[in-house]
């Protein structure tokens, strides 16, 4: 009984409509607001993901350790 439901059942899924305002036909990488083809990219990606995720750290241990 189970079997014949779950082959009865039919998974099918439509076309991607190029009208859709989720396709870039630009390409990948297209709908970012910065180049990661530049020269000096991977060192301002690092120097922010570092500043970004230390920040908080520094933060909480300079006021740890502030004077009263």
């Amino acid at each position: 009984m189970a079997t014949s439901i779950i082959a009865r059942r039919g998974f099918s899924s439509t076309r991607t409509q190029l009208a859709s305002p989720f396709h870039y036909p630009e390409g990948p990488r297209s709908n970012i607001p910065f180049n990661p083809h530049t020269k000096y990219f991977f060192w301002r990606y690092w120097g922010y993901m570092t500043a970004g995720f230390g920040l908080p750290f520094a933060i909480a241990v300079w006021q740890t350790n502030k004077s009263k």
